[in-house]
């Protein structure tokens, strides 16, 4: 919750760009998360799925623990990953957006 700030930041910033930012969630109450979003302005898409070692996704993508961030390019591959701080994920997604097919 302590990054949101600056996830709206970015969000923001980078909006009209070649950029999504994707929230993976560890709750599995809909309804906390629902007021959650709403209450932290949370607009960007999100995948509900409980805990780290039942969903499917986290364990394809190796998360262990939460926040885990990846920057990924725009053909899906890893560029960044682990725990990175605001300006670490801020100039990684300017570096690939300028990089992005137009």
């Amino acid at each position: 919750m302590e990054m949101l700030p600056e996830q709206r930041e970015l969000v923001k910033h980078m909006q009209g760009k070649p950029f999504v930012l994707l929230g993976i969630n560890s709750d599995r109450d809909r309804s906390v998360l629902k007021e959650k979003f709403e209450k932290e302005q949370i607009t960007w898409p999100n995948i509900i799925g409980g805990e780290p070692r039942k969903n499917e996704i986290c364990r394809k993508w190796n998360v262990r623990g939460f926040p885990t961030l990846f920057v990924l390019d725009h053909e899906g591959k890893i560029f960044k990953r682990g725990y990175l701080s605001h300006d670490e994920v801020a100039k990684a997604a300017e570096e690939l957006v300028a990089k992005a097919p137009r």
